[in-house]
C-alpha cells in the first residue's frame, strides 16, 4: 500500500504542477496573478497619475487668476469700446483663438483639465460642419465669440453689409448655442466707423482686438514692451497647414506667461 499511495502523490504533484504552468501561460494580467491592491502597487494608474499641467508639459500648475466683479458694460445703443488689453492691475492676460478651422479633440481635453478661460472667435463659413467640437469646447468652459459669417475684410463695407456678416454669425451662434456673443473680433483686425455702429446694432458691446500674438516660432507684438504685460490680450495664430497646432502653441504660451510671472484670465469678466 505504502509504494501505491507513494505513486499516486507524486502523479497529484505533476499534475498541480502541470496545471499552474497552464495557468501562467494562459494569463499574465497582473490584476489576476497578483491581486487588485497589488497590481496597483507595481502599475499606479499609469499615466493618469501623472498631474494635469505636466500632462501638458507646464513645470508647475496654473496660479489661479483672481477673482473679479463681471463689468456693467456700456448700453446696447452705445458704440462698442475697441479694445487691445484690458487695464488692470491683476497679473492676468487673456487666450484668445480665431476662425475656427483646427478641431483637435485634445485640445478640448487641454481646455477642461488645465480649466482654461479661452475665448473662441468663430467664422460660419470657416467652422462649417464642425460646431459639435465648439459645442464640447463650450461645455467645458470655452466661451464663443463672433468673427462673422464669412471672414470678409470689413473696412470700406457698405453698413448693410457689415450688418449681415455680425448680426449674420449673431444669429448662427444663438441658433446653434443659444448665445448672443458681447465680444467681436473684425477679420484681420480692420474695422471703419461703420464697423462700430454695426456691432452696436447687433447687440456687440467690445471689438476684441489683440496686443500679441503666438505664432509658430514665438510671441510677436504689435507695439509697447515686447514682453506680456497684465491685461494683455493675446491671439494664439491658427495652424498655417505647417508647424505646431494649437496644443503645442498654447503650452509654449503657457509657459511665457508663467515665465512672467502671470496666469490666464476669463476675458468676458473684464469686458
Amino acid at each position: 500500500m505504502r509504494p501505491r499511495g507513494l505513486a499516486v502523490a507524486a502523479a497529484a504533484t505533476a499534475l498541480l504542477a502541470l496545471l499552474v504552468l497552464a495557468g501562467c501561460a494562459q494569463s499574465v494580467d497582473p490584476i489576476e496573478r497578483l491581486g487588485k491592491k497589488a497590481a496597483e502597487r507595481v502599475h499606479p494608474h499609469g499615466a493618469a497619475a501623472a498631474p494635469a499641467h505636466r500632462r501638458w508639459g507646464l513645470a508647475t500648475p496654473l496660479a489661479p487668476a483672481p477673482r473679479h466683479p463681471l463689468p456693467g458694460g456700456p448700453s446696447r445703443s452705445a458704440p462698442p469700446r475697441v479694445v487691445d488689453r484690458v487695464p488692470t492691475r491683476d497679473p492676468v492676460v487673456f487666450l484668445t483663438y480665431d476662425d475656427g478651422a483646427e478641431r483637435d479633440p485634445r485640445f478640448v481635453d487641454m481646455v477642461r483639465e488645465l480649466r482654461l478661460p479661452v475665448s473662441m472667435f468663430l467664422t460660419d463659413s470657416v467652422v462649417g460642419p464642425g460646431y459639435g467640437h465648439f459645442a464640447r469646447l463650450r461645455a467645458v468652459g470655452a466661451d464663443l465669440e463672433n468673427h462673422t459669417l464669412d471672414h470678409a475684410a470689413l473696412r470700406g463695407l457698405p453698413p448693410a453689409g457689415q450688418r449681415a456678416e455680425i448680426c449674420g454669425q449673431q444669429d448662427k451662434l444663438h441658433a446653434r448655442f443659444g448665445v448672443r456673443p458681447r465680444l467681436f473680433r473684425p477679420p484681420y483686425g480692420t474695422y471703419d466707423t461703420t464697423t462700430l455702429r454695426a456691432a452696436a446694432d447687433c447687440g456687440i458691446t467690445a471689438v476684441v482686438l489683440w496686443r500679441a500674438a503666438m505664432g509658430p516660432a514665438e510671441l510677436t507684438f504689435t507695439h509697447g514692451p515686447h514682453r506680456l504685460l497684465p491685461g494683455d490680450i493675446v491671439t494664439v495664430d491658427p495652424d498655417e497647414l505647417s508647424g505646431p497646432g494649437l496644443r503645442e502653441r498654447t503650452t509654449r504660451l503657457l509657459r511665457a506667461v508663467q515665465g512672467q510671472g502671470l496666469t490666464v484670465g476669463h476675458l468676458e469678466d473684464y469686458l
